[in-house]
């Protein structure tokens, strides 16, 4: 079994089951419903909804339905991803910049490296980089 949360924080959830080829389709089906039952009693105490959490059994149920699985009637695993719902941008925060690496150059001096994940800044964009009284830095 395995859990596929979010590191957004919304509580969004995949629960996939593996390893349904090393039994009979009854027998997993069986062992499948005990995961499940299990697993969600567990998800409840820890304060999700197991009701919103799709259980889904993979190996050959990822991509396209498993004729394998019958008796299974949710979605595939990648069905499942793509009812993940996209989180909300902060776009009306101040923009956090972390760094990623800092680069000692000859010549150059401290080169501070850092991603831009957010899509809000253009090729050239002047943003104020550390301290309020620092200079600004480009982004490129």
């Amino acid at each position: 079994m395995r859990c596929l949360p979010l590191h957004w924080a919304l509580g969004q959830m995949i629960c996939c089951c593996n390893k349904h080829g090393c039994y009979h389709p009854q027998v997993f089906q069986a062992r499948y419903d005990e995961i499940v039952k299990e697993v969600s009693s567990y998800l409840k105490k820890v304060g999700y909804n197991p009701d919103k959490i799709p259980f889904v059994p993979i190996s050959d149920n990822m991509i396209e339905r498993s004729t394998n699985l019958d008796w299974y009637k949710g979605p595939t695993l990648l069905d499942a991803l793509d009812m993940i719902q996209e989180p909300k941008r902060p776009t009306d925060k101040p923009l956090r910049l972390p760094l990623q690496d800092v680069y000692k150059i000859g010549g150059i001096g401290t080169v501070p490296v850092a991603v831009l994940r957010l899509e809000f800044s253009n090729l050239g964009m002047l943003l104020p980089f550390g301290p309020l009284a620092s200079p600004l830095s480009e982004v490129g």
